[in-house]
């Protein structure tokens, strides 16, 4: 799977909404035009992300959008999903591949350059960098700022999907600072108008040099 040159990446957190508005939400966010789904279910078990990610699947398969789960890559592989996102402390990338199966999509999460290059190492298909802003979602983690987008960037040859805290009144600081690629959760899953908010992020991204 390829990933676009300019891409918004939503999240589906369900610390933010519930299992049961995830479809509809969804449906708003695909019609806006995002091009990339993540359902992050962080504190549910294991059978109810199931139950809830195979309708989901099937939304994303009809509009092209890959979908992604946050974690557990051998429930993805048993479900077909497109692909599964790590972080620091979880599988390592290689693992995450072995159980997921080939021809399909590998994040990871990174908050630093030195973090970025040395997941850039293990071959993933994009990157995760931040949080750039306080974000309720990683409450726990200090904000890293828009300093080093340009030198990630630069450093690696990976899609680096700027995270955490961005949103639509922030977003030209964003795009100013390098940024190509765009995770937006709250923003998305608080609009509300879902579809004309994604497609106004996607206007300017696509706008910006």
């Amino acid at each position: 799977m390829n990933l676009a040159p300019r891409s918004l990446y939503g999240i589906l957190d369900l610390s933010l909404i519930s299992a049961a508005d995830a479809p509809c939400i969804l449906e708003q966010m695909l019609a806006g035009g995002v091009d990339l789904v993540q359902l992050r279910a962080k504190s549910h078990p294991l059978a109810e992300i199931a139950a809830l990610a195979q309708p989901l699947q099937r939304f994303c398969t009809a509009a092209g959008v890959p979908f992604i789960l946050n974690d557990h890559p051998q429930l993805a592989a048993e479900l077909g999903l497109d692909g599964v996102h790590v972080g620091q402390d979880d599988l390592s990338v290689a693992e995450t591949r072995r159980l997921l199966g080939p021809g399909r999509l590998v994040g990871k999460s990174t908050a630093s350059f030195a973090e970025a290059v040395a997941a850039a190492a293990e071959a993933p298909d994009y990157l995760g960098f931040g949080p750039l802003f306080a974000t309720p979602t990683k409450s726990e983690a200090a904000p890293i700022g828009l300093a080093e987008i340009r030198r990630v960037q630069e450093a690696v040859s990976l899609p680096v999907y700027c995270i955490g805290g961005i949103k639509r009144e922030n977003l030209a600081l964003v795009l100013a600072a390098g940024a190509r690629h765009i995770v937006i959760i709250s923003g998305i899953l608080k609009a509300p108008d879902i579809t004309a908010y994604c497609r106004e992020v996607k206007a300017l991204l696509q706008a910006a040099e």
